[in-house]
């Protein structure tokens, strides 16, 4: 090896096939160590195309870093379950909180930079903000076992004095090419176009909170996979430490998120408004959008895609064409 190491987890997944892409674009191929499981056709085509040196199974990670100590300079940690509906709550503390510890625990014995993904699920109902200051970590109440998965861990390195020597990212809505495997799991733009192909409409949940958002007015802050890898990558090469929001800290409302997908698509604009269903409603978020005040402190925040741009994108290059990034 000429090159240190990066390992990349969850490589087969949405960021972390386009994490490799982007890595691909800026030189960096024979140093690469893609760990994820190849359990659906769609990882597999997420692949494709991309240069790296070695794909390991998440089970045998450990085995195969005895010994490689000094060959690695970093770890970009994706690898989870990302399913917020799971409720196996021993299979979440094993897949995503306690297998980051034992990873975290070997980079920062041997000296490696570890970047891992933490999620926005963690702020809860937003009652508290959507702040990535530590100070606040412990106040955070997320609304389902993923969130909690992944807060575990926060707070498990802040109470062993480690999070500012490691990376934490709260991703937001992250949406874009190479979603097609996660199912329930995909974005809302990944879902409406075979509903608007087939029926010409989208169906939006009616407001649960009328007083304050309009049918359709509820918020998000989507952020296009392409910004969000860009953003992940450049944590390789600084010295920030610590948990940071990964959005636009810019709100899209449904409303809007549809208009973009009727016009990339070239079709009229037609939104139906249908209830909540009550289970759903119970940990549903009416707004999300991340501060982004302390990333701004240490890097200057730039973007290359609006919502629209980014829906325009990812439809008629990726998703019409079928085409992966």
């Amino acid at each position: 090896m000429t090159e240190k190491l990066i390992i990349v987890t969850g490589a087969a997944g949405l960021i972390g096939s386009g994490v490799v892409r982007h890595l691909n674009d800026l030189g960096h191929t024979q140093n690469l160590i893609l760990v994820d499981q190849l359990d659906h056709p769609d990882k597999i085509k997420n692949l494709q195309e991309k240069k790296y040196h070695s794909l390991i199974p998440i089970s045998s990670l450990f085995n195969w870093l005895q010994s490689r100590e000094s060959e690695i300079s970093a770890f970009i940690h994706l690898g989870a379950c990302s399913d917020t509906l799971e409720q196996n709550e021993d299979y979440l503390l094993d897949n995503n909180t306690r297998y980051t510890q034992r990873l975290a625990e070997y980079a920062l014995k041997h000296g490696h930079r570890f970047i891992y993904a933490s999620s926005a699920a963690t702020y809860g109902d937003g009652s508290k903000g959507f702040s990535d200051h530590h100070a606040i970590l412990e106040t955070l109440r997320p609304l389902n076992l993923y969130g909690k998965s992944k807060h575990l861990f926060d707070i498990w390195a802040q109470k062993e004095g480690v999070l500012d020597q490691i990376v934490g990212l709260k991703y937001f809505n992250v949406f874009g090419p190479n979603e097609n495997h996660k199912g329930r799991m995909a974005s809302m733009v990944f879902k409406m176009i075979p509903v608007i192909q087939q029926e010409g409409v989208i169906r939006l949940f009616k407001s649960s909170e009328p007083e304050k958002f309009c049918d359709g007015g509820q918020c998000r802050d989507f952020i296009y996979v392409k910004d969000a890898v860009k953003m992940t990558c450049d944590f390789l090469t600084d010295q920030r430490g610590g948990i940071y929001n990964i959005g636009r800290g810019a709100p899209t409302t449904w409303n809007q998120l549809a208009e973009a997908v009727f016009k990339a698509l070239n079709k009229p604009l037609n939104i139906e408004y249908i209830d909540m269903p009550a289970d759903l409603a119970r940990q549903y978020q009416n707004y999300t959008c991340a501060d982004m005040n302390k990333y701004r402190q240490d890097k200057e925040l730039s973007f290359g895609y609006d919502t629209n741009n980014a829906v325009k994108d990812y439809i008629q290059n990726h998703i019409l064409l079928d085409q992966r990034w």
